[in-house]
């Protein structure tokens, strides 16, 4: 039986740090805006982990929008309330990373069955993905906003696997966050993760996910095997 991989959306098919460019256009500074923007996606995952914790749910994008103003506050980085709705815009814009489409199209070719699976919502990333040329390389999308819950909750897991009607041992979570690779080991999933930064470690909780590749295409080379 083919497997079902659904892939993570932002940081494993969208690049997240892409925002730095209109970062540093605004900044001047181009050290700023690499922290800028690195700061800006820790607390937006910060934010979602807390609002989960507390049961006090929003769309992501609130907790992104959150995030900036916090940012902007800790780095005294003068943004206006303009540049905020600026920035929010641009996020709606990310790229896709370059090994996305032709890892999609092999899979696809090989009858495997890809989805997308986020924290966002199914507008926001239907909106993001079509722009980035990646949508049309999807079954389908699959938002935990349907449930009102974020990631790593297990009954985000539990929800994907009844929208797939699949079986936990045949569906594969992708993802360049450990957390989520986590999450969906505990609930029962296969898991891979994509470590997109060659010396990033992986959370030491005692155990490791199913696969471990560098990119997209290294997954559909092994996949397709």
């Amino acid at each position: 039986m083919q497997p079902v991989l659904a892939f993570d959306v932002y940081g494993t098919l969208i690049d997240t740090q892409g925002v730095t460019v209109e970062l540093e256009r605004r900044l001047k500074d181009t050290s700023q805006a690499l922290e800028f923007a690195k700061r800006w996606r820790e607390k937006q995952l910060e934010y979602s982990f807390r609002r989960g914790l507390m049961g006090a749910y929003v769309p992501f994008s609130d907790c992104t929008r959150e995030a900036l103003v916090f940012t902007n506050r800790a780095l005294q980085a003068g943004l206006s309330d303009n540049d905020h709705d600026h920035l929010m815009a641009v996020y709606t814009e990310l790229p896709a990373f370059p090994d996305v489409v032709p890892a999609l199209d092999q899979l696809r070719d090989a009858g495997i069955r890809c989805v997308a699976f986020s924290n966002g919502t199914s507008d926001a990333v239907n909106q993001l993905l079509s722009r980035a040329g990646v949508q049309r390389h999807m079954d389908a999308v699959v938002s935990v906003d349907d449930i009102k819950r974020f990631k790593p909750d297990p009954a985000v897991y539990a929800y994907l696997r009844s929208q797939l009607e699949a079986r936990p041992e045949n569906t594969w979570l992708i993802s360049s966050n450990a957390f989520d690779v986590i999450g969906a080991t505990q609930a029962g999933l296969r898991s891979v993760w994509v470590r997109r930064q060659p010396d990033a470690p992986f959370d030491p909780w005692g155990g490791e996910p199913d696969m471990t590749v560098s990119d997209l295409e290294m997954l559909a080379d092994r996949m397709v095997l």
